[in-house]
C-alpha cells in the first residue's frame, strides 16, 4: 500500500471517529447562575431531598415567592430546575439545569416535570429529557433528533451544609 493510500485510509478513519454525534448542551445563552443554599436551614427549606423531588427558581418571577433572593442571586436564562436524581451510585444527589428548552431557546418557554416519569418536557415542542439519571439528555421529540440536551449547572457542597448552584 502506498504512503498516500495509507494517509487516506487514516484520514477516513479519523473522520469516522470524530464525526460521532454528541449531545449539544450549550444551546442556551451563557447567563450567570448563582443560588446560595449555603446553610443547612436554607437547604432544608428550599432544597431537594428525595429522588424525583424538584423545585424551580426564577428570580425575575419571584419563584418560589418566599425564597431569600439577593442582589447576588442569578437564575440563568430561563430559570433553574433543581431536582434530586442519580449521580454515580447516589440516588439522592441534587442536580441543576436551565429551565429553558434547548430546542426553543427562549427564556419564557420553560420545561415542566412529568410527575409519573420524572422527565422534563417542553410544552411547545414536546421534547422530553432525562433529568434524574442521564444529565439532561434528550429522550424524545425534536431535541432527540437534533441531539439537544439541557444546559447543566454545577451543584457544589457548601462549607456550612447545603449547596451552592453556579455556572
Amino acid at each position: 500500500m502506498s504512503w498516500i493510500a495509507k494517509c487516506g485510509a487514516l484520514l477516513l478513519i479519523f473522520c469516522m471517529i470524530t464525526s460521532c454525534e454528541s449531545v449539544n448542551d450549550e444551546r442556551i445563552p451563557p447567563v450567570a447562575v448563582y443560588i446560595d443554599f449555603s446553610n443547612q436551614a436554607i437547604w432544608d427549606t428550599y432544597g431537594v431531598h428525595g429522588y424525583g423531588q424538584y423545585r424551580q427558581f426564577i428570580k425575575q418571577d419571584r419563584i418560589p415567592a418566599n425564597f431569600p433572593y439577593s442582589a447576588l442571586t442569578y437564575t440563568g436564562f430561563g430559570g433553574v430546575l433543581l431536582i434530586s436524581g442519580r449521580a454515580g451510585d447516589d440516588y439522592n444527589s441534587p442536580l441543576a439545569y436551565d429551565l429553558a428548552c434547548p430546542v426553543e431557546a427562549k427564556n419564557n418557554i420553560r420545561l415542566s416535570i412529568d410527575p409519573q416519569t420524572f422527565e422534563a418536557y417542553c410544552p411547545k415542542c414536546h421534547s422530553r429529557f432525562d433529568v434524574c439519571e442521564n444529565n439532561g439528555a434528550p429522550i424524545s421529540g425534536e431535541a432527540l433528533s437534533r441531539n439537544y440536551g439541557l444546559q447543566r449547572y454545577k451543584v457544589n457542597p457548601a462549607q456550612m451544609g447545603g449547596y451552592i448552584i453556579t455556572r
